[in-house]
């Protein structure tokens, strides 16, 4: 099996930036919702959030890191089983929801947005599942 970082790599190359960075930080519920909390002013645990470094003044230091991802596992197992999937493929979604989100993919803004992000998503999750 495909390791995580393999995967994440498959994304990068997708996307267009093999050279790419990114880090992956995996938490629980009472973590992400200090986060939610402390950077987006919202209350409680959500499944992802993404913090982009390529935005803001000094975006263009390191041009090659993209940004942080956080997920929640207790938010993903949760969806998981919601869902009826395995924990395992509700975390590539999410990952990939992260991801896109750090190459500027947006599904708050518009419809439109957020039909290009729901169609690139599928795209590379079945890139993903192909890993397998």
């Amino acid at each position: 099996m495909p390791t995580v970082q393999k995967r994440a790599q498959a994304i990068l190359n997708a996307l267009g930036s093999p050279e790419a960075e990114l880090s992956v930080l995996l938490v629980d519920d009472p973590r992400i919702a200090e986060l939610n909390e402390a950077y987006l002013q919202h209350t409680g645990p959500t499944n992802v959030i993404s913090f982009p470094m390529q935005e803001g003044d000094h975006g263009d230091i390191n041009p090659g890191l993209l940004g942080d991802i956080v997920i929640s596992m207790d938010t993903c197992a949760r969806e998981a089983e919601m869902g009826g999937i395995s924990a395992e493929a509700r975390f590539y979604e999410l990952l990939i929801h992260g991801v896109l989100h750090l190459f500027g993919y947006d599904h708050i803004h518009s419809e439109e947005e957020e039909r290009e992000m729901e169609a690139k998503s599928r795209e590379l999750l079945a890139l993903v599942e192909a890993e397998d």
